[in-house]
């Protein structure tokens, strides 16, 4: 949802050295931290969401009031907060001291958010951590310290292909690619029985690092993609897109707003799109959606289904209710609220509970979108979160992408652009840490 990094991007940076100077836990200025309530059902507990309000404002506040009415001592605020905003308001909160006592924040800004809150370890039980699905809430623990809980996600990624196209490459609607070789080989077979693009799949970070290759080392002070395997793929990639076969168009900075898409039938397929933009297919192109065939998103060389994040929520240490906090905190992630947002959104809970109700597992129709549903249910327990967790991962990855394009356009070689790309992560890492 939220990609400020880019926009706010010199902001971010003067509210992290302005952040930098407080100690975790302590109000800014050096004063001691305020005296901490125990009472987890009175107070004040000020909660922050992103980009809810709007649409599904009436439901949440349904939540609100019914703990409110059976927890009467405590009141709940909530502030909802645009997508472009969340970064630097927290930011900024945090290097205040006036700090919201639950923030919902996304798991590629852990490296931002880390050191500034609260270990929940101390608030959340073993049995309380094992109702979310381990896959998603392992990786919110870092440097042995539990920072947030998981909430929810849009899935993995899936692969749409439409059939009435792609008949004349011999596709097999049962048999769809279940690898990179495999529907890089489709997209020339297409390609040389057309003359037309077959797909917008491009080698950038993502592709990358599905394909079992560290984007960062260990230590997530450094790049690490810079190796012969990377040069590899990159070059695997280069004869496709010089011949057509990959369309032009997707060395656009823009994944929503492709020349060639689906929708207008300039490609023929999409074997790693974000799940959601089946729902594009379906409004803006209904024959199109008609034909499209729906399968797992093609896996690299370490074979795992990659998430591209998800929306998690953390306690700052500054906060001073902290048991309240997290309170609230246990219900409105519970699966029954879980449940009822994924009913009305398109979106998957982070609760093992909630994804086995009959919702997820019961289904039986045939249309695309069954499809997509039953096939992100299959893959989700076995997902793998993208986030790099550096605190910059969209401008991370901007920055590997924009030199994938110099290459594919011919302004570098496939090794000047690995070299470029390095710098500067390394040059921005340098600057935020």
């Amino acid at each position: 949802m939220a990609r400020s990094l880019l926009r706010h991007l010199a902001v971010v940076a003067a509210l992290a050295l302005a952040l930098s100077g407080c100690v975790s836990g302590s109000p800014a200025g050096g004063d001691d931290p305020k005296q901490q309530s125990t009472d987890a059902y009175s107070g004040d507990v000020e909660w922050w969401t992103i980009n809810l309000q709007k649409n599904y404002g009436p439901d949440i506040q349904k939540w609100i009031d019914a703990y409110q009415k059976e927890h009467p001592k405590v009141s709940i605020k909530w502030v909802d907060v645009p997508g472009a905003d969340i970064n630097t308001k927290l930011l900024a909160a945090l290097a205040s001291g006036k700090v919201p006592d639950v923030v919902n924040f996304t798991s590629a800004t852990t490296g931002l958010f880390a050191g500034s809150m609260a270990d929940l370890s101390s608030l959340f039980s073993q049995d309380d951590i094992a109702a979310y699905l381990p896959n998603l809430a392992e990786p919110l623990v870092v440097d042995g310290k539990r920072i947030a809980i998981p909430w929810y996600n849009g899935g993995t990624s899936l692969s749409f292909y439409n059939k009435d196209l792609l008949a004349k490459a011999g596709f097999d609607p049962a048999k769809p690619p279940k690898t990179y070789d495999e529907a890089l080989a489709l997209a020339k077979t297409y390609h040389d029985a057309t003359g037309k693009s077959a797909t917008n799949f491009m080698s950038y970070s993502s592709v990358v690092q599905a394909n079992g290759i560290p984007l960062l080392s260990e230590d997530g002070k450094k790049a690490a993609f810079n190796t012969p395997a990377t040069l590899a793929l990159l070059e695997r990639f280069k004869p496709l897109f010089s011949s057509g076969a990959i369309a032009p168009g997707s060395l656009s900075e823009n994944p929503r707003d492709l020349p060639q898409s689906l929708e207008n039938k300039l490609i023929a397929f999409n074997p790693a799109a974000v799940s959601s933009s089946l729902l594009n297919v379906q409004k803006n192109a209904p024959a199109v959606y008609s034909s499209i065939v729906v399968g797992p998103p093609v896996v690299g060389a370490d074979g795992k289904f990659y998430m591209p994040g998800q929306q998690v929520m953390g306690i700052p240490a500054k906060s001073d209710n902290q048991a309240a906090a997290a309170a609230w905190l246990k219900y409105v992630a519970a699966p029954e609220q879980q449940l009822a947002l994924c009913k009305l959104v398109p979106i998957y809970p982070s609760s093992v509970k909630a994804l086995a109700d009959p919702f997820f597992t019961d289904i039986t129709g045939a249309t695309p979108a069954d499809q997509a549903r039953k096939i992100l249910v299959d893959t989700f327990k076995s997902s793998v979160d993208a986030s790099m967790g550096s605190g910059n991962d969209d401008q991370l990855r901007q920055l590997f992408d924009d030199q994938v394009r110099a290459y594919m356009s011919g302004t570098k070689t496939a090794q000047q652009a690995l070299d470029a790309a390095e710098k500067a992560w390394n040059d921005t890492l340098a600057k935020g840490k």
